[in-house]
């Protein structure tokens, strides 16, 4: 087994993407693209032939999207599958398999792949929108700006996100895919329900469980004859209100990858983070009331993972969040939410209506996105990826989320466009929207930051790790108020031993980075390899030996022999083997074996004295000759009559020499008197 990280991935919405070499076929894990990139161009290009926007320092031309560094050079015939698990982890999928080398099959569970199709379908719509208002570019293939006269006019912090550290990423950068190309990649994944098993040629079998960071999100087991894999990807233990980390489906495994990066990004940290960047006298309320939030209890999840530490950092950052939007309003102000997160837009849309009710505020929430009224129609009917809570809801005859009541209230409005009519028929302010996308760059964001972007009193609510200075130059003289808040992305690192401890892999791969920020024991009772990007690591088998289940036709054709010095019995057979659902089996041959009398294989000590005995029943006179290692059992037979021959053994061989045929027959009948065999 060999393992190549390609990328240590963004945060949330660009995951980690390796390269896994087993049982002879090589395995994609992840596709996503970096579409933090998108902060390189101006979502506003002005008139004028120039490809630099010179009030901002951005790229004025049809953005591009940046694939994972690395992957470009990779022959995609030689990929033979794809393990996705995430809706983000799936967006760069339509670059692979419009390429007509990839004949491969992608695998993700059901709810990852009709979200992650309906987030490509909703960045498509952006890009159609962008090229409605300003047009395309004249030379597609090759634009302006990727000539190294314009990429010397970015600034250092731009040209870094253009070309990579060493300037070897501008080869991973490509305009976005169409419908078309959707649609055929959405007819190569092979869609897989909560725990079922796939079979890939034959030999490897992987299915897929619950790892909590979000809904439909997951961790993969991958076995193999020879050894069994958790793919551990980016997990919470105690999600808000969608099913939780599966660890019992992972345990007992050989190997676990351990790929949750998450406190390497700046989207993530170990310690949770929500501030106000233009107003720092806010204060922190903690609300009692959304502790009901959590999905898990402490007889879900072993001790020594649960922790009241990730569910009141995650309550304390929601009351916040909501105490702001309720000043905002209050002030006049409106507010618009950029966040991208399913399961965290569905939690916040619930806190907020409930805070807007508290406060009998009655301020419209508008969701305006070509795929959000069918993304809030999905989630209502996937209960199996949701916490006990919801689904009792289900069984109550109640919506699954709060978002189906608010819209028969007429306190939720569904959009697909900021310039439907029906939106400007009823169009009010204050108000609270929720749009994408939140690179600031595509999408409603643009038209209502260009509105807002000026009033004190109106809030953008963003994920920490976005680049706010970068983000709003376009919008500049900017006088909204900003709030960043870092959503949980992953294990907290003070929670990695524990669950290696209850996990009990023999070896775990880690990563070089994470082994630098976050030393772990030395003293575990499994072992560690730590992989770095672009880096081919070779782990080593666990199994030396192979084992095959033998065919009920097989078996009645064998016809076994007690050893005598060993309580066994042995039989001989003749036929073929082949692999079946990660494992070997022998089936009968085509070709019946023919039995015979003769045995074909001796083995075990001969005992010298027999062995002269059976000799001199057929006629052969000779004598031992024990030599200096006797007590090992080393001696040698010296026949005389009728003909010449030698028998010498050793610790580990028997020797007969003779140039008598008739001779050499005789010894071989002795031998087999003596000898067990088949």
């Amino acid at each position: 087994m060999k393992l190549t990280c390609l990328s240590q991935g963004n945060g949330y919405y660009c995951p980690p993407t390796h390269i896994l070499q087993l049982c002879g076929f090589r395995l994609l894990l992840e596709c996503p693209i970096d579409l933090s990139s998108l902060a390189v161009f101006s979502p506003i290009p002005s008139a004028g032939a120039a490809n630099l926007d010179a009030s901002s320092g951005l790229l004025r031309a049809l953005p591009w999207l940046k694939t994972v560094p690395g992957l470009h050079l990779w022959d995609p015939s030689l990929i033979d599958a794809v393990l996705v698990s995430s809706p983000s982890a799936m967006l760069g999928l339509p670059f692979l398999t419009r390429n007509a080398k990839f004949c491969g099959k992608i695998y993700a569970t059901e709810v990852v792949a009709r979200i992650g199709q309906l987030l490509m379908e909703d960045l498509l719509s952006m890009h159609a929108e962008f090229l409605q208002f300003y047009g395309a570019d004249v030379k597609p293939a090759s634009p302006e700006w990727m000539k190294w006269v314009e990429l010397e006019k970015l600034s250092p912090v731009l040209k870094q996100v253009v070309l990579g550290e060493d300037g070897e990423e501008l080869g991973a950068w490509m305009p976005l895919y169409s419908a078309a190309d959707i649609k055929e990649c959405m007819q190569k994944i092979q869609p897989l329900k909560y725990g079922e098993e796939t079979c890939f040629n034959g030999s490897i079998i992987m299915k897929a469980y619950s790892s909590g960071l979000d809904i439909g999100s997951c961790n993969w087991t991958i076995n193999s004859p020879k050894i069994s894999i958790t793919y551990l990807s980016s997990s919470l233990f105690m999600p808000a209100c969608w099913k939780g980390f599966d660890y019992h489906s992972l345990l007992g495994n050989d190997l676990v990858l351990f790929s949750d990066l998450s406190s390497l990004s700046s989207t993530a940290s170990t310690c949770a983070e929500t501030r106000e960047i233009r107003n720092n006298n806010m204060i922190v309320e903690n609300d009692p009331s959304l502790c009901s939030a959590s999905a898990l209890s402490k007889d879900e999840i072993p001790h020594q993972l649960f922790g009241t530490d990730e569910t009141s950092d995650e309550i304390e950052k929601i009351s916040f969040i909501c105490s702001c939007i309720i000043d905002s309003l209050e002030g006049g102000g409106s507010v618009l939410i950029p966040i991208s997160r399913l399961g965290t837009v569905l939690l916040l849309l619930e806190q907020i209506s409930e805070s807007l009710e508290s406060f009998n505020l009655k301020v419209p929430i508008f969701m305006i996105s070509p795929t959000a009224e069918e993304t809030l129609a999905f989630v209502n009917t996937v209960p199996e990826w949701l916490s006990k809570q919801r689904q009792q809801k289900l069984f109550s005859g109640e919506a699954l989320f709060n978002h189906v009541e608010l819209k028969k209230v007429n306190r939720l409005h569904v959009f697909p466009s900021i310039y439907s009519s029906e939106l400007l028929m009823m169009w009010q302010e204050p108000c609270i929207i929720f749009s994408p996308h939140w690179s600031l760059r595509l999408g409603p964001v643009v038209p209502l930051l260009r509105r807002w972007h000026a009033d004190p009193k109106s809030l953008l609510i963003l994920e920490q790790g976005v680049n706010v200075e970068v983000a709003l130059l376009p919008f500049r003289p900017v006088a909204i108020k900003v709030l960043q808040s870092s959503f949980l992305s992953g294990i907290m690192m003070h929670k990695v031993e524990p669950l290696l401890e209850i996990l009990h892999p023999k070896l775990v791969l880690y990563p070089e980075d994470l082994r630098i920020q976050y030393p772990l024991k030395e003293n575990s009772s499994w072992s560690y390899l730590y992989y770095s990007e672009n880096v081919q690591l070779r782990v080593p088998s666990f199994v030396e030996d192979v084992k095959a289940c033998l065919e009920t036709n097989l078996a009645f054709q064998l016809r076994p022999r007690r050893l005598t010095q060993q309580n066994i019995a042995i039989a001989r057979l003749k036929g073929r083997i082949f692999l079946s659902k990660g494992k070997y089996f022998l089936a009968a041959s085509r070709i019946p074996m023919e039995f015979s009398n003769k045995q074909l294989l001796y083995w075990g000590s001969i005992e010298p004295t027999c062995l002269l005995l059976a000799l001199q029943d057929r006629g052969l006179v000779g004598t031992i000759h024990w030599n200096k290692d006797a007590a090992n059992g080393v001696y040698t037979i010296q026949i005389t009559n009728p003909e010449k021959a030698v028998i010498e053994t050793s610790a580990t061989m028997t020797t007969i020499s003779c140039e008598d045929e008739n001779t050499a027959t005789l010894i071989y009948e002795a031998l087999g008197t003596v000898c067990d065999g088949i």
